[in-house]
Formats: structure tokens, sequence, C-alpha cells
């Protein structure tokens, strides 16, 4: 059988979603140096991050009301014309007042940008659904953004300290708004086909099967419009397990971040800095061909989806132990290079579940409401992991977060019922 195919709108949304997260990427790197160097204050570096999420998640809890208001292709380009104003804004202050610009103005612009950014991915995801044609489509083209999301975040934090080294920070801060406004412009090009059902699939049967999903007309009140999501996750079986496997995978997943990383390789495998960096690329490495696998595994994954995912989760949370417990370098190689493609099937598998949970109207409200659960849990994550490394050292933290990929396969078995049925309706899909 042929491969499945994917349009242009398709394409044009994956490019627009690369350049992006490209931007992103270099503009968090040289903001955060340009804030240390500012203030020499570590603390102050980390607002930045943590003013994104905090923003993220404001704007996923918001989210619904711009989603009634707005088709999709409209509310992107949207958020990526309005971060290409506010970014350019950025680089015209900080170039005009150089050392004597204020934290006072940066950090409101940077709220703003990720204020708009937070609708971005659960846009981006609600829209992949309706671009594509078939139930492989849909897993193809998940599996193609997420390689793409992992090369721009490997390459990317690798590379952007070595450009904003090479031409400084303020050059590097207008090659990332030229960035931003390539995406802005493929935006353009973001169109829903209008010869078929949005969705891609009758959304009537998965009404039936939705176990007491909310109703979608919307209703007047700007309260119920803001908890719609929330009210279609909690009512429906398939959706409330995946948002719980989500939310531990998010708090598990925390201990891959750099300082916990580089704690490990100098306790546990005794080894400096550079083996930091060796084990980051692999992982990276390992999650790219965890991508690139899925993509290839299209066929064969079909309407397997759950046992595809939790064999997924249940690799992943083996290797994360052996992992905690190795103390051989070049075996923690091994073992992060092959964690890779079991993270992505995972990863890969469940977003197309959550996709086929919902039609195309609750859909998009969904994913904003698990945007902002995620920003949320990644914060707390952040803080727990710490005092978890803190208290019981930096081996348990990795065991702790063994365990945890063992519970979300748990959570999995006990919803098979409710994700089997997502799988079932989604075999009415096809193309028109």
């Amino acid at each position: 059988m042929n491969p499945p195919k994917l349009g242009k709108a398709f394409y044009y949304l994956w490019g627009t979603q690369t350049a992006a997260n490209a931007a992103d990427v270099l503009y968090i790197m040289a903001l955060t140096v340009l804030v240390l160097d500012h203030t020499g204050s570590l603390i102050s570096a980390t607002l930045v991050p943590l003013f994104r999420s905090l923003s993220q998640m404001l704007s996923g809890l918001l989210a619904p009301l711009l989603i009634v208001r707005f088709r999709l292709p409209r509310l992107l380009l949207l958020s990526q014309a309005g971060q290409f104003l506010f970014f350019a804004a950025l680089s015209v202050y900080l170039g005009m007042n150089g050392s004597d610009a204020s934290l006072l103005a940066v950090f409101p612009l940077i709220f703003a940008m990720s204020f708009l950014d937070g609708w971005t991915v659960p846009a981006r995801n609600a829209l992949v659904p309706r671009l594509t044609g078939s139930r492989d489509g849909l897993l193809k083209a998940n599996g193609l953004l997420s390689v793409s999301d992992q090369v721009v975040q490997f390459a990317g934090w690798g590379l952007s300290g070595l450009v904003i080294a090479w031409i400084g920070t303020s050059s590097t801060l207008l090659v990332t708004a030229v960035i931003y406004g390539l995406a802005a412009l493929l935006t353009l090009q973001v169109r829903e086909p209008a010869d078929r059902p949005p969705h891609g699939m009758d959304d009537s049967t998965i009404d039936a099967r939705a176990e007491g999903a909310a109703p979608a007309e919307v209703s007047a009140s700007g309260l119920a419009l803001l908890t719609e999501g929330w009210r279609i996750i909690w009512r429906t079986g398939s959706l409330r397990a995946l948002t719980a496997i989500d939310a531990i995978d998010m708090l598990g997943g925390s201990v891959w971040v750099g300082a916990f990383m580089l704690a490990f390789v100098q306790q546990a495998l005794g080894q400096g800095e550079e083996w930091w960096g060796f084990i980051n690329a692999v992982y990276f490495a390992g999650t790219v061909g965890g991508g690139l696998l899925v993509i290839a595994m299209v066929r064969r994954i079909g309407n397997r989806l759950l046992p595809f995912m939790l064999t997924g989760m249940a690799g992943y949370g083996v290797l994360t132990l052996l992992y905690a417990v190795n103390t051989a370098p070049y075996a923690a190689l091994g073992l992060v290079l092959i964690m890779g493609p079991f993270a992505e099937l995972s990863a890969v598998t469940r977003r197309t579940l959550v996709q086929r949970s919902v039609n195309s109207e609750q859909l998009p409200k969904v994913l904003s409401a698990q945007a902002a659960l995620m920003h949320l849990f990644f914060c707390i994550s952040l803080l727990g992991m710490a005092w978890v490394a803190e208290t019981f050292g930096i081996v348990k933290l990795y065991l702790f977060a063994s365990v945890l990929t063992c519970s979300a396969v748990l959570i999995g078995i006990l919803f098979a019922r409710s994700l089997k049925q997502t799988e079932q309706a989604s075999q009415t899909w096809h193309s028109h």
C-alpha cells in the first residue's frame, strides 16, 4: 500500500510551527543571557521561562473565548503575527537602549508574546486532524511534527549559544524577529479544506460513543465557555485517562531537565560536564529516531494505538529504572538512545488518541484545557522534583520517575475499555 499523503496546507502548518519553535529557542536563550548579563542574578534569569509558563497557562485558560470567535487558521495567524510584532518592538527597544534597557519594559513584552503563544500548540494540534484525510495520515502528521519539534529543540539549544557568541545578543534578536516574520507568512497559507467534514470523520460516531461528553452547542455564559473543555475531559473516560497520563508524563519527564541530568552525571556516573552533553545529545537523537520509526510504522500501528502506547510507556519506564541504577557511562548512553523511540511511540500515539476522542468542534477547547494544565504541572514538577532530588538524592529521583511512568501504564490498563472505544470509533475515518 502507498504511504498516506498529506496536503500542502499541512506542510505549511508544519513549516510555520518549525520556524516558530526555532525562533522561540533563540529568543529564550538570547533573553536569558541578556537578563543574566544585565542583573548578574540567576534568579532574575529564571524569570524568563517562569513568565513564559505562567503566561501560557493563563492563555490556555482563556483560549476557549477566542476559539468560538475565530477559525483555527485565523487564530494561528493572530498568534504568529502578534508575536512577530511584539518581538520586533522588543528588538528595537533593546537595540536602542542596550545596557540601559529596563526589565520593567522587557518582561511585559515577554508576557504578551507568551500569552499569544499559549494557544499556538492547541490550535496546531486541533488543526492537524482537519488537514489529514485518513487515520494513517493523522499518525504520520503527528510523527512529522514530533520529529521536527525534537530536531529544533536539540539543534536550537545547541546552536543558539554559538550564534549568540558569534553575532551578539542584539543581532540574534534581529535574526529571531525575521524567523517570526517567516512563521507568520507561512501561516497565511494554512487553510482548512472545504470539501469534507473538518475532522476527517463522522462526528456523530464519536458523539454516540463519548461517555457523556458535553453538548457541542455554545453556551451564552462566558464561564461555561471557559470550563467546557474541562467538563468534556471530566465526562469522557478516554480523555480523563489520557489527560492523567499526560500530567504524569509531565511530572516524570522533568527529570530530563538539564540541572537534574548534570547532577546525575556527576554524582551517579562520576563524570564531568562533557558527559552531560553526550547524554543529552544521544537522548535527543533517540527521540528523533523514535519519531521517524513511528512514521515508518504508520500502517502497522493502524488502529492499535492503545497497545503501542502502553508498550512505549512500559519500555520507557523500564529503561528509566535501568538508567537510575546504572553507574557505567557508556551503558547510560545506550539506555537513553533506546529510550528515545519508546518515549516517542508513547507520545505520538497518545496525541493521536486525544485527537480522535472528541469531534472537531470540541477538540480545540479540550486541547486548550490540557495545555493550561500541562503548564501548571510543569511549574509544579520543577519544584517538586527539585525537592525529591535534594531530600532523597538524584538516583532516587530517577527511580521515582520510573514509578510514575509505571503508574501511567496502570491508568492506561484501567481505562483500556474507554480507549478501545476511541480506537473502534476511529475506524470510521475515511478520505473524501
